[in-house]
């Protein structure tokens, strides 16, 4: 299934393949959000037996609704360096693999759906983006075996870890410059795992206004979805709805040459076959609609 939340209402719904495109399917009569339909077994059966009951030419069109984030967790964890060949500065530089996760949180403010641009702070002369699986909880835990790990999982969604570089180097914390207002875009939808063939072999590709600036496998994870997951759950109660962001891998050379930051205008659509495409368009202060 592929789950999302309409913004009128915040009511669950599915996306649902039809030929004129995806379709969009009311699920307010099976459960009250996305979170219970990923985490409540009978819930998510009702889903599916309603998609499988939907005609498609009678639902709306994706396009012509306005989705809000898939979820709203309690929390955003993410992972900083976590592909193999991500540097932070040099592109030359030789870089060891960390001996545990560096994680970091994405706040509450910083949440934004797939549908909604984001406001370049004033504040900022070097926004940046970064193009990242995030896994959502389905189910709650505490020192998850990683054997068991990804039992816990209710779905896959995108999110676009923005950051304000100058921002983030000012300090050896990073919170500030990860978490201007509107700096996660999530989504557009939460993907169930039955969908997913093979976690450890999905491609993340990012676009940049028409070039692509990043394509790698998470078969060059660091720290796989499974080992993130029992790491966290050592300090941290998971509970049902929240978000880890899995880290981003490295640009790609010619698009780290070509470094500029983001402007008005600009759009990035971060894509992996199977969990769908993110696009967040960024626009200047004055929140003028991008052209």
């Amino acid at each position: 299934m592929r789950l999302i939340t309409l913004k009128d209402g915040m009511r669950p719904a599915a996306l649902v393949t039809s030929s004129a495109g995806d379709r969009v399917l009311d699920l307010a009569g099976v459960a009250e959000s996305v979170v219970r339909i990923l985490g409540d077994a009978s819930a998510a059966d009702a889903a599916r037996a309603a998609i499988e009951a939907a005609d498609p030419s009678t639902l709306p069109l994706r396009s012509e609704v306005a989705l809000a984030p898939p979820v709203t967790p309690g929390t955003i964890f993410a992972i900083g360096y976590n592909y193999r060949g991500h540097t932070a500065a040099d592109p030359d530089a030789v870089v060891a693999d960390p001996a545990h996760p560096d994680v970091f949180v994405k706040t509450a403010n910083a949440l934004r759906g797939a549908d909604e641009a984001v406001v370049l702070p004033r504040q900022s002369e070097d926004v940046d983006y970064e193009g990242e699986i995030a896994l959502v909880i389905g189910t709650a835990g505490r020192d998850i075996d990683p054997a068991d790990a990804l039992d816990h999982v209710g779905g896959y969604t995108l999110l676009n870890d923005v950051s304000a570089r100058d921002w983030q180097n000012r300090t050896s914390q990073w919170t500030l410059g990860k978490n201007f207002d509107g700096f996660a875009p999530l989504g557009p939808a939460v993907v169930t795992p039955d969908e997913i063939s093979d976690p450890a072999d999905l491609v993340v590709e990012v676009e940049r206004d028409g070039e692509i600036t990043v394509s790698q496998s998470t078969s060059t994870l660091i720290f796989p979805f499974a080992e993130l997951i029992a790491y966290l759950s050592q300090a941290v109660t998971l509970m049902p709805g929240d978000v880890i962001s899995t880290g981003t891998p490295q640009k790609l050379t010619s698009a780290l040459a070509t470094h500029r930051p983001l402007a008005h205008g600009d759009a990035v659509t971060i894509r992996v076959a199977g969990i769908g495409e993110l696009t967040t368009r960024f626009v200047d202060p004055d929140n003028t609609p991008a052209p």
